[in-house]
Protein backbone atom coordinates (compact mmCIF):
# COMPACT_ATOMS: atom_id res chain seq x y z
CA UNK A 1 0.00 0.00 0.00
CA UNK A 2 1.21 3.40 -0.66
CA UNK A 3 1.88 5.72 2.45
CA UNK A 4 -1.40 7.53 1.36
CA UNK A 5 -3.29 4.05 1.98
CA UNK A 6 -1.16 3.39 5.27
CA UNK A 7 -2.32 6.64 6.90
CA UNK A 8 -5.57 6.58 5.69
CA UNK A 9 -5.92 3.19 7.51
CA UNK A 10 -4.51 3.92 10.74
CA UNK A 11 -6.60 7.00 11.12
CA UNK A 12 -9.68 4.98 10.95
CA UNK A 13 -8.32 2.38 13.62
CA UNK A 14 -7.83 5.42 16.00
CA UNK A 15 -10.73 6.44 18.23
CA UNK A 16 -11.99 10.03 18.86
CA UNK A 17 -9.24 11.41 21.30
CA UNK A 18 -6.32 9.33 20.36
CA UNK A 19 -3.05 11.84 18.78
CA UNK A 20 -1.06 9.96 16.58
CA UNK A 21 2.29 10.79 16.23
CA UNK A 22 3.66 10.08 13.02
CA UNK A 23 7.41 8.26 13.52
CA UNK A 24 9.20 10.09 10.68
CA UNK A 25 12.54 8.77 11.74
CA UNK A 26 15.13 7.87 8.71
CA UNK A 27 12.26 9.12 6.09
CA UNK A 28 12.76 11.76 4.02
CA UNK A 29 11.45 15.27 3.49
CA UNK A 30 9.33 14.35 0.86
CA UNK A 31 7.65 11.40 2.35
CA UNK A 32 6.81 13.40 5.56
CA UNK A 33 5.29 16.62 3.58
CA UNK A 34 3.07 13.68 1.46
CA UNK A 35 1.33 12.90 5.13
CA UNK A 36 1.46 16.49 6.05
CA UNK A 37 -0.19 17.27 3.14
CA UNK A 38 -2.96 14.53 4.53
CA UNK A 39 -3.46 16.77 8.01
CA UNK A 40 -1.15 15.10 9.57
CA UNK A 41 0.56 17.74 11.78
CA UNK A 42 2.54 15.84 14.68
CA UNK A 43 5.53 14.22 13.91
CA UNK A 44 8.25 12.04 15.93
CA UNK A 45 11.81 12.08 15.49
CA UNK A 46 14.43 10.18 17.28
CA UNK A 47 18.10 11.79 16.90
CA UNK A 48 18.39 15.35 17.29
CA UNK A 49 20.81 15.75 14.19
CA UNK A 50 18.20 14.25 11.65
CA UNK A 51 15.95 17.05 13.12
CA UNK A 52 17.85 19.38 12.24
CA UNK A 53 18.50 18.74 9.23
CA UNK A 54 14.48 18.03 8.63
CA UNK A 55 12.94 20.77 10.54
CA UNK A 56 13.88 23.70 8.05
CA UNK A 57 12.90 22.46 5.15
CA UNK A 58 8.96 21.63 6.43
CA UNK A 59 6.18 23.49 7.08
CA UNK A 60 6.52 25.50 10.41
CA UNK A 61 3.18 24.61 11.88
CA UNK A 62 3.80 21.23 12.25
CA UNK A 63 4.40 19.86 16.13
CA UNK A 64 7.61 17.79 16.18
CA UNK A 65 8.45 15.40 18.98
CA UNK A 66 11.59 14.35 20.21
CA UNK A 67 11.08 11.02 21.30
CA UNK A 68 14.48 8.95 21.45
CA UNK A 69 17.07 9.19 24.06
CA UNK A 70 18.36 12.41 24.69
CA UNK A 71 21.74 13.81 25.70
CA UNK A 72 21.41 16.88 28.02
CA UNK A 73 24.14 18.79 25.74
CA UNK A 74 22.00 18.32 22.44
CA UNK A 75 18.92 20.06 24.19
CA UNK A 76 19.83 23.59 23.24
CA UNK A 77 19.71 22.91 19.48
CA UNK A 78 16.14 21.66 19.54
CA UNK A 79 14.88 24.44 22.84
CA UNK A 80 13.90 27.21 20.52
CA UNK A 81 10.92 25.25 18.02
CA UNK A 82 10.28 21.44 19.65
CA UNK A 83 7.03 21.02 20.76
CA UNK A 84 6.91 17.92 23.32
CA UNK A 85 10.08 15.66 24.65
CA UNK A 86 8.39 12.46 25.20
CA UNK A 87 11.56 10.53 26.29
CA UNK A 88 12.73 12.52 29.55
CA UNK A 89 14.03 9.79 31.85
CA UNK A 90 16.12 11.95 34.36
CA UNK A 91 16.52 15.06 36.59
CA UNK A 92 19.49 15.99 35.53
CA UNK A 93 17.91 15.93 31.40
CA UNK A 94 14.66 17.97 33.10
CA UNK A 95 16.76 20.60 34.79
CA UNK A 96 18.81 20.89 30.85
CA UNK A 97 15.41 21.24 29.25
CA UNK A 98 13.91 23.83 31.73
CA UNK A 99 17.45 26.39 31.34
CA UNK A 100 16.98 26.08 27.26
CA UNK A 101 13.30 26.86 27.49
CA UNK A 102 13.65 29.97 30.14
CA UNK A 103 16.66 30.77 27.20
CA UNK A 104 14.12 31.30 24.92
CA UNK A 105 11.64 32.17 27.05
CA UNK A 106 9.38 29.18 26.25
CA UNK A 107 7.71 26.89 28.08
CA UNK A 108 8.19 23.04 26.89
CA UNK A 109 5.98 20.39 26.64
CA UNK A 110 7.16 16.86 28.26
CA UNK A 111 6.50 13.32 29.19
CA UNK A 112 8.04 11.71 31.68
CA UNK A 113 9.22 8.32 29.97
CA UNK A 114 8.99 5.72 32.75
CA UNK A 115 10.73 2.30 32.39
CA UNK A 116 7.70 -0.49 31.92
CA UNK A 117 9.66 -2.74 29.92
CA UNK A 118 11.65 -6.09 31.11
CA UNK A 119 14.30 -5.44 28.94
CA UNK A 120 17.33 -3.99 30.23
CA UNK A 121 18.18 -1.84 27.05
CA UNK A 122 15.45 0.25 27.20
CA UNK A 123 15.73 3.71 28.54
CA UNK A 124 13.20 5.23 31.53
CA UNK A 125 12.29 6.33 35.31
CA UNK A 126 11.91 3.81 37.83
CA UNK A 127 8.31 4.56 38.59
CA UNK A 128 9.36 6.05 42.02
CA UNK A 129 11.69 8.04 40.44
CA UNK A 130 9.15 9.03 38.17
CA UNK A 131 6.74 10.25 41.24
CA UNK A 132 9.75 11.60 42.96
CA UNK A 133 10.46 14.16 39.84
CA UNK A 134 6.17 15.08 40.12
CA UNK A 135 5.69 15.90 43.12
CA UNK A 136 8.92 18.58 42.83
CA UNK A 137 7.15 19.51 39.56
CA UNK A 138 4.11 20.60 41.95
CA UNK A 139 6.25 22.47 44.06
CA UNK A 140 7.62 24.50 41.43
CA UNK A 141 10.99 22.98 40.56
CA UNK A 142 11.15 23.67 36.61
CA UNK A 143 8.74 26.56 35.89
CA UNK A 144 9.70 26.78 31.83
CA UNK A 145 8.33 22.91 31.65
CA UNK A 146 5.28 21.79 31.84
CA UNK A 147 5.00 17.75 32.37
CA UNK A 148 1.62 16.83 30.13
CA UNK A 149 1.76 13.36 30.66
CA UNK A 150 3.74 9.87 30.29
CA UNK A 151 5.35 7.67 27.94
CA UNK A 152 6.72 3.85 28.25
CA UNK A 153 7.62 1.48 25.80
CA UNK A 154 6.75 -2.38 26.06
CA UNK A 155 9.12 -5.05 25.77
CA UNK A 156 9.31 -6.25 22.19
CA UNK A 157 7.64 -10.08 22.67
CA UNK A 158 4.81 -11.92 21.14
CA UNK A 159 3.10 -12.10 24.88
CA UNK A 160 0.35 -9.75 25.03
CA UNK A 161 -0.35 -10.31 28.04
CA UNK A 162 3.11 -9.04 29.29
CA UNK A 163 2.96 -5.90 26.79
CA UNK A 164 -0.73 -5.63 28.23
CA UNK A 165 0.74 -6.24 32.16
CA UNK A 166 3.11 -3.61 30.99
CA UNK A 167 0.75 -1.04 29.36
CA UNK A 168 -1.40 -1.57 32.20
CA UNK A 169 1.21 -0.49 34.65
CA UNK A 170 1.84 2.95 33.63
CA UNK A 171 -2.00 3.69 33.05
CA UNK A 172 -2.08 3.10 37.00
CA UNK A 173 1.02 5.77 37.51
CA UNK A 174 -0.63 8.07 35.27
CA UNK A 175 -3.75 7.66 37.32
CA UNK A 176 -1.81 8.33 40.66
CA UNK A 177 -0.51 11.66 39.56
CA UNK A 178 -3.39 12.73 37.47
CA UNK A 179 -4.45 13.00 40.72
CA UNK A 180 -2.07 15.49 42.46
CA UNK A 181 -1.97 17.34 38.84
CA UNK A 182 -4.21 17.03 35.97
CA UNK A 183 -1.95 15.14 33.28
CA UNK A 184 -3.27 15.29 29.07
CA UNK A 185 -1.12 12.63 27.80
CA UNK A 186 -0.38 8.36 27.92
CA UNK A 187 1.62 7.93 25.40
CA UNK A 188 2.00 3.79 24.51
CA UNK A 189 2.15 2.26 21.98
CA UNK A 190 3.94 1.46 18.62
CA UNK A 191 2.65 0.36 15.05
CA UNK A 192 3.23 -3.28 16.09
CA UNK A 193 0.99 -2.57 19.58
CA UNK A 194 -1.03 0.34 19.50
CA UNK A 195 -4.49 -1.21 19.52
CA UNK A 196 -3.62 -2.96 22.38
CA UNK A 197 -1.98 0.59 24.10
CA UNK A 198 -5.36 1.72 23.28
CA UNK A 199 -7.16 -0.76 24.86
CA UNK A 200 -5.31 0.15 27.87
CA UNK A 201 -5.74 3.52 27.94
CA UNK A 202 -3.37 5.36 25.84
CA UNK A 203 -4.34 8.54 23.97
CA UNK A 204 -1.15 9.23 22.26
CA UNK A 205 0.25 6.15 19.80
CA UNK A 206 3.70 6.69 18.07
CA UNK A 207 3.15 4.90 14.76
CA UNK A 208 6.26 5.07 12.28
CA UNK A 209 6.65 2.03 9.65
CA UNK A 210 2.82 0.98 9.00
CA UNK A 211 2.36 4.45 7.90
CA UNK A 212 5.82 4.89 6.08
CA UNK A 213 7.43 1.35 5.26
CA UNK A 214 10.08 0.08 6.62
CA UNK A 215 12.62 1.97 7.17
CA UNK A 216 16.40 1.95 6.51
CA UNK A 217 18.35 1.11 9.01
CA UNK A 218 21.25 2.07 6.98
CA UNK A 219 21.50 5.58 8.03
Amino acid sequence: MSIQENYNSIKKQLPEGVQLVAVSKTHPVSDIQVVYDLGQKTFGENKVQELLEKQPLLPKDIQWHLIGHLQTNKVKYIAEFIDTIQSVDSEKLLLEINKEAAKHNRTIKVLLQVKIASEESKFGLEISEAQDLFQKYINGAFPNIEITGLMGMASFTDDEQQVKREFLTLKKVFNELNQLKKLDTLSMGMSNDFPLAIECGANSVRVGSAIFGLRDYSK
